[in-house]
Parts: C-alpha cells; structure tokens; sequence
C-alpha cells in the first residue's frame, strides 16, 4: 500500500491493560520487564471438573464493581467486564474528553476468540438440573462474541463503526488492523480496538487439554510457559483484555495527545494448511510480515524488535523462527534483531494476545526497554535467533518494532509500528 493513495496517518494515543501480570499499562510492562510471571494455580474451576492441565494465568485482583455498576456485572459475561474496564483505562490514558467528540467519528473494534465460555457452561448447568425455563433470559447477549464491542460502544457513545473480529489467537491483532484502516480511509477519526478473554472454565480448559496444546507443568506453573526452549509441552491459557485507542494523526496533534507510536504496516494472510497447525515452512507468517514491511516502505534491517507469537507448542514455534529467518535473513541470523515472547510471563490470552503484546511493543519502544523471554534455558536446536532470554535489555534504540499473532485455523496477521516522528 502506497503512500501515494493519500491514506491518513494512524497514530496510538491510549493504552488500556488488565493482564495477569498487572491492570493498566504501567503495572503490565514494569512486571513484563522485571520478567515476572502470572501463571499460578488454577483456582476458580471445581476439583471434580479440573482437566489435566490445572494452570492458567488467572486475574484475582480483578474487581468488575471498580468499573461498572452491578446491574451491568449481572447482565454481562467476565470477557465483557473485563474489555468494559480496558476500555475505560485506555480512555483515561488517551486524555480524551469524549463529550467533545463527535459520537459518529467514534468507532469500536474489539473481539474475542470465544465470547462468554463461562456463561455457557453455567446456563448449561442450570437447565440440567433446573430445566430449561430457568434460564437466564441474558444468557444469548452474555455469549455472543460481538457484545464486548457493542457494550463498549453504548458504554462510551460511539456511534461510528463497529465490529467484531473472530480469528482465534489473532482475533485482536485483526481488531487492530481492522480499526486502522477504517482511520485510514476517513470513517472514523477515533477507534476503540483490541481483544478480551475469559476462557478459564472447565470446558474451554477440558478441550484444550484433550487436543494436548496446554502444558502440564502443573507442579511448576511459573515456568511453565516457555517458548523456543527445548523442554516446552504446550501453552498456557490466560484471560483478561487489551484494549487501544487509536487516532488520526491530525485529530491527534490538535488536542495535544499523548502519542506512544505511529502504525505504518499490518498485514494478514491464510495458510491454507491446517485447521491447528501451523505451516511448517511458516510460509503464510512470512507473507504477512513482508507485507507489513511493504505497506511501510522500509527494509527488514530497519526493525529493531519483534513480539513474537511465541506460544510455547512445539510446531507454533520452529514454523515462527523459520518465517522470521525467512523475512530478515542476515538481520535475524546475525543477532541484531532483537525477538522476545511476552507470553513466556503473560500466558495466552487468545483473542487478547494481539492487543496486549502490540500494546507492550509500543511500550518497549516507548522505554527503550525490551521485555524478556523467560524459563528460556535451553533453546531448541530449531529456535536458534536472539529471543532475549530472561532478563530485559535497556537503553536500546527501537525506530521500528513488529507484532505478531496467529491463530487456529491458519490465520495470520503482523502489525508494525514506528517511534512517532512528525515528518
């Protein structure tokens, strides 16, 4: 995409985080940079109901009434308090006075991987041992992807676009992308984007493990997430919500915004392969990612750091190192481009990883610090490039900085951004 076409400059003004490492963005990435872990016990599941994998990244500190009145909480699923409360944070992080908006310049794209898991499985339980008049007559817009958009968009008035994407482990990188193009071509001059999840219940934990994509370190949860290392067994599941305000450069500017960095490429491909595996070559991963770096008219060098998908599985893993090697050659070969999974402290969140670990690429750039990849002791002999092991690397100089996300089904999506310079 060229810059000929006269699309307008898409800049982040707002970050809004609730993690299992921390709620809001300062907590988030100062734990991120510490390299500290929120993997633990699982501990909202029933023992009778405990699958295999009894670990997860769990966010007890979470309190939905700081956010919301109750009479939202009892209409409304955890992955909907959650992106409701990121919303807010990134609002007040953003300075924005949306009562001096324009409500249809406003928009909201925020999706999820599976919407109210949590609501299903309890109307289930209830119409077994209740019948099915007991039902809660919310349980339809409890679960359905789509209300954690539509509930942000009546929260916050906005009346512009509004979506949901649902593309598995990409879901909020897609959400991104999606919102940044609605700016670009002047349909908006704000979006409200990113990802949430609340998957830990006994069915999304059950079928995950009976696919055997979860770890079971469960004697050492903290060091259970490890990518690129030759001991990993599986990723581990995590909830909570990302979300980003995203604005049009000039709006920006004339409300003196905070500005953490400019998006200049995004970019999403299919592999065609496989309804759970990746690509073994990472062909499709690499696609997306030159196409990035195309939109954004610069070469491979240029980027100094990559958030890696890095999900902890054993395939997910090598296929993402061979489509780095693919796209930066000598640049990742050598070294020189720094590659990091914030998953290794954060876990999976599904539909929120994309948002969350964009959000800590701003922020890495923003610092001039970059997250580690931790429990990386030994890597696999096929992981063999600079993933930033264990401890944070400061004072570095990052100009570009790339986010990765992919998801079942063979969904592909890359965002890249740039330190903001207003040339």
């Amino acid at each position: 995409m060229s810059n000929s076409l006269a699309l307008r400059r898409v800049v982040i003004t707002g970050i809004g985080l609730i993690s299992p490492i921390g709620i809001g963005k300062d907590t988030t990435f100062n734990n991120a940079i510490k390299g500290v872990s929120g993997i633990g016990k699982v501990t909202r599941i029933n023992e009778k109901l405990m699958a295999a994998c009894k670990i997860a990244g769990e966010i007890n500190e979470f309190n939905a009434l700081d956010f919301m009145e109750a009479k939202t909480i009892r209409r409304t699923d955890r992955f909907v308090q959650l992106a409701i409360a990121a919303s807010k944070l990134a609002i007040e992080d953003s300075k924005l006075n949306l009562a001096q908006e324009d409500p249809q310049r406003l928009g909201v794209v925020v999706g999820s991987a599976a919407g109210g898991f949590i609501t299903i499985e309890e109307q289930y339980k209830i119409i077994m041992e209740k019948g099915p008049n007991r039902c809660s007559p919310f349980t339809i817009p409890m679960l359905i992807v789509n209300m954690a958009s539509g509930w942000i968009s009546i929260v916050h008035n906005a009346q512009g676009p509004n979506s949901s994407a649902v593309t598995a482990c990409a879901t909020s990188a897609h959400s991104l992308g999606d919102a940044y193009r609605i700016i670009q071509r002047n349909e908006a001059d704000i979006m409200i984007a990113g990802g949430t999840e609340a998957p830990i219940c006994s069915l999304a934990m059950a079928g995950f493990s009976a696919a055997k994509t979860l770890s079971m370190r469960n004697d050492d949860p903290q060091r259970a997430s490890r990518p690129f290392d030759k001991d990993r067994d599986g990723f581990v599941m995590s909830e909570g919500a990302a979300i980003i305000i995203l604005e049009e450069l000039n709006h920006a500017l004339e409300r003196k915004a905070p500005i953490y960095a400019e998006i200049v490429g995004y970019a999403m491909t299919a592999d065609a392969y496989d309804i759970v595996a990746p690509c073994s070559s990472g062909s499709g991963a690499a696609r997306a990612m030159k196409l990035a770096l195309k939109e954004a008219q610069i070469d491979p060098n240029q980027v100094q750091y990559v958030n890696a998908h890095g999900t902890s599985t054993g395939l997910g893993d090598i296929a993402e190192t061979k489509a780095i090697k693919t796209v930066f050659g000598d640049h990742a070969l050598s070294h020189k481009l720094l590659i990091s999974s914030t998953k290794s402290m954060t876990g999976h969140l599904l539909g929120a990883a994309g948002s969350l670990e964009a959000a800590l690429s701003v922020l890495a750039m923003k610092n001039s610090t970059i997250p580690p990849t931790i429990n990386l002791d030994n890597n696999d002999v096929e992981c063999d490039l600079n993933y930033v092991p264990n401890k944070a690397l400061a004072n570095v100089d990052v100009n570009y900085a790339m986010s990765n996300s992919f998801g079942f089904g063979g969904h592909n999506a890359c965002l890249l951004f740039k330190k903001f310079d207003n040339v």
